[in-house]
């Protein structure tokens, strides 16, 4: 059956040729007629026929063209732009594709004692790595490496997701996922992780540090994994996430000089990233060795023997500062409790270190360097010397001491009951006569003291209340109180007795002891002040401001007789004379006061200054001062 679709108006016709062309041809030549004469007639007017050309309007024409003009100018802008504005960028980044950077590190510095010891050395060893962009893109094949990869190595595959998941902003830099891994265990897993993308063993230097001076970690330091905070910080140093970097100590502070210059390896590269050939190498610069000023005997004796007082009388803490006075080289820098660098080797166990920072004992902290202490009496020959210099009192002035000084209802008593008598400054100095302090420093009837601003202002010639300049990191600046501090902190006025403790150590006066190993170094060394160094090197002095030498001879022959006939008559023994001063600091609370000395040696020559502090150690004649003898007599046997 044939069905027929009835012809609309519309229909375009079309006129076959040839054979049969004539059948019903009257009829297609009479509706083609009619069609046209109907187009060309509307509302009884006629119009002629379009020409075929004309059948596209201007008006579209004109449209076309110009979106056609406006297509071609983009393609064109946009040529211009890639190959020529950004072609350098865009040559760079199909040259990265082809070519790979590896960096070669270079040998770490090693440390040295002033002896030519050996403290902190290299050993090789063994880093795992993944490198996140060589891993499967499909999550399900990834994680099916990091399974495998888990089993072989001994780690949770949630360890290798949270590393990917962590480090996906460095994708084409490894990163470690075992650290310091040694010969026989980096050989146990090579086979096995070869066939894995992304994995590779690479060697690196382990950094180890001597075990028989464990006392030494808080100056040596320890290096350890670059953190994010490290990359920001040394952004123009090439580090990578599998480097090591100084974390505290000398390792820090002389990152650079230690680290030396990483070499580069250029490799051409597939599209794969399989490396084809090597393209340029440019050698490292080895680190440079670093040799410290400290004497690894001393510093190991010095320990042992505090360890031995702390335990004897039932304290912890403790800190001695051994310094030649007159260059400012540190000779010994211990701090008990201490902890072992070489823990943090390849990444410290968490147990181990959720013990160091729990420990009430505080071993991680450097408390010769970071303590900050209430002096105590120490602090008084400092002020002898502004009293001297302002000329408030001079050398043969004199007060009597009866037992305390009284101010209304307040009482501010001598250590010695009864007083001390008639006492002028050396006898002050040498017996820490409160009572002499306390007039020269907040004054009493007819004498005028000096007052907080006074006492202040010279404590910071001295070098009290800012940091001292050692080449360690993390040293803090103590403080001096005054009278601006007290009503905007505690909310009220400075009174006398506020000053009467300021002149004897205590009150919101705090010091370090390298601090005050500093200062007094002025004392021995005729005015000058030093900055501490424990690295050898450039020797930095400067004088005192305002240089009073007849106020500085006087306190020193007191700091003299303190040793002669004073407080500290056990050290008059010694093969070679001393000059010293004791203190015994109150701390807050019930808890046993703090216990002091310092000093220097040969008084005539000094070649050592030393400060022992023993915190709640109790009276320093029976702490900080037998210490002391001991170490003294170190010195003069085998120091230099």
């Amino acid at each position: 059956m044939t069905f027929f679709r009835k012809q609309q108006p519309s229909r375009i016709f079309r006129l076959q040729q040839g054979t049969g062309a004539s059948v019903g041809s009257k009829h297609v030549h009479n509706e083609i007629e009619h069609f046209l004469s109907s187009a060309s007639t509307k509302n009884g007017s006629a119009r002629p026929a379009p020409a075929l050309n004309s059948c596209v309007s201007s008006k579209r024409f004109r449209t076309v063209t110009i979106v056609a003009i406006v297509c071609i100018l983009c393609f064109a802008i946009r040529s211009i732009q890639l190959q020529i504005v950004n072609g350098q960028h865009y040559q760079e980044l199909a040259t990265k594709n082809r070519y790979q950077t590896e960096l070669v590190v270079p040998l770490r510095g090693r440390i040295f004692d002033r002896d030519g010891e050996q403290l902190a050395w290299n050993e090789p060893a063994f880093i795992l790595t993944m490198t996140i962009s060589k891993l499967p893109r499909g999550e399900d094949e990834r994680n099916g490496i990091f399974y495998e990869v888990s089993k072989i190595i001994g780690l949770n595959p949630i360890d290798l997701e949270l590393l990917y998941s962590l480090k996906s902003s460095t994708p084409h830099d490894p990163v470690p996922v075992i650290d310091s891994l040694d010969y026989d265990a980096a050989m146990r897993i090579a086979v096995d992780i070869a066939s894995f993308d992304g994995f590779e063993l690479k060697t690196k230097n382990k950094r180890l540090y001597t075990p028989t001076i464990p006392s030494l970690s808080h100056v040596l330091g320890f290096t350890g994994g670059v953190s994010v905070q490290d990359l920001e910080e040394y952004s123009q140093d090439d580090y990578r996430l599998i480097d090591d970097v100084g974390k505290s100590g000398i390792e820090r502070w002389y990152e650079t000089q230690l680290r030396g210059t990483p070499g580069k390896l250029i490799y051409e590269v597939d599209a794969r990233g399989r490396r084809l050939s090597i393209v340029s190498k440019e050698n490292p610069i080895q680190g440079a060795d670093i040799t410290l000023c400290i004497d690894g005997a001393f510093q190991k004796y010095i320990a042992e023997r505090l360890d031995v007082l702390l335990r004897r009388i039932g304290a912890q803490k403790g800190a001695v500062i051994a310094m030649d006075p007159a260059s400012g080289k540190i000779r010994a820098l211990v701090s008990l409790p201490t902890f072992d660098s070489n823990d943090f080797i390849g990444g410290i166990d968490a147990t181990r270190y959720a013990q160091l920072l729990e420990d009430p004992a505080q071993p991680l902290f450097p408390r010769a360097i970071a303590g900050e202490y209430p002096s105590g009496s120490i602090f008084k020959p400092f002020v002898a010397y502004a009293a001297l210099a302002e000329k408030i009192v001079g050398e043969h002035s004199s007060f009597v001491s009866t037992g305390g000084v009284r101010i209304g209802q307040w009482f501010f008593p001598d250590w010695k009951e009864g007083g001390h008598g008639v006492t002028d400054v050396r006898k002050a100095i040498a017996e820490s006569v409160n009572t002499y302090f306390y007039i020269i420093g907040g004054g009493l009837d007819q004498v005028t003291g000096l007052g907080v601003e006074r006492i202040s202002d010279y404590a910071r010639r001295f070098g009290f209340g800012s940091k001292t300049g050692i080449d360690l990191p993390g040293e803090t600046d103590g403080f001096l109180p005054s009278k601006e501090w007290k009503e905007s902190v505690k909310g009220e006025r400075w009174y006398v007795g506020d000053t009467y403790h300021y002149a004897i150590g205590q009150g919101d006066f705090l010091t370090t002891p390298l601090q005050m190993a500093v200062a007094t170094s002025v004392i021995a060394n005729g005015g000058y002040k030093v900055t501490p160094s424990v690295v050898e090197g450039e020797v930095l002095v400067e004088p005192i401001d305002g240089l009073n030498e007849e106020a500085l001879r006087v306190v020193r022959e007191g700091m003299r007789q303190t040793v002669s006939t004073g407080s500290a008559r056990s050290l008059n023994g010694l093969a070679e004379s001393v000059a010293g001063k004791t203190g015994t600091a109150q701390t807050p609370g019930d808890l046993p006061f703090h216990s002091w000395f310092t000093g220097f040696a040969p008084y005539e020559n000094p070649t050592l200054t030393l400060v022992v502090l023993i915190e709640e150690g109790g009276e320093s004649t029976d702490a900080a001062v037998p210490l002391a003898r001991e170490l003294f007599s170190w010195w003069f046997l085998y120091g230099k």
